[in-house]
């Protein structure tokens, strides 16, 4: 569902760059990415999308499509708010893109030392709940071979 008909306003003048001037209402993209458009209106109002308007409606671009693709992808890998936005400002900057990718980078190595350690955490718990099990079946099984109590 494109809007393409009334005129928009924009926050602030297009980027001459622009990939494509398809044009996407918040339901295209609640639609495809599968989440609310309640959800989107939060990125939007944390800073992460910038739509224009055209009247009363949101009218978000391919660049607007990309950032919440890029935000849904920094959610997925546990990322704050704040570093998911780091990731999507990088996107639209033109500033040193050498010294950001190099906070970037320090950013992902440390959120994969965080999720290497609660791998860690979760075999040691994994390996601790197989002995459990492990005697509770040998139990079970001594109990099964045992003749009922007499008496009762």
């Amino acid at each position: 569902m494109s809007t393409e008909s009334s005129p928009v306003s924009k926050k602030k003048a297009p980027r001459a760059a622009e990939p494509s001037a398809r044009l996407f209402t918040i339901t295209d993209l609640a639609t495809e990415f599968d989440i609310t458009p309640r959800a989107i209106r939060f990125y939007e109002d944390m800073g992460l999308l910038e739509p224009a308007r055209a009247g009363r409606n949101r009218v978000y671009t391919h660049r607007d499509r990309t950032r919440l693709k890029l935000t849904l992808r920094g959610k997925r890998l546990g990322l704050s708010l704040q570093e998911i936005k780091q990731l999507v400002d990088m996107y639209d900057s033109e500033s040193d893109a050498a010294s950001q990718l190099k906070a970037f980078l320090e950013v992902l190595q440390q959120h994969r030392r965080q999720l290497e350690q609660q791998l860690d955490d979760i075999e040691v718990t994994l390996a601790e709940i197989a002995q459990h099990e492990e005697r509770c079946q040998s139990l079970l099984a001594d109990a099964l071979k045992r003749p009922a109590a007499a008496g009762g």
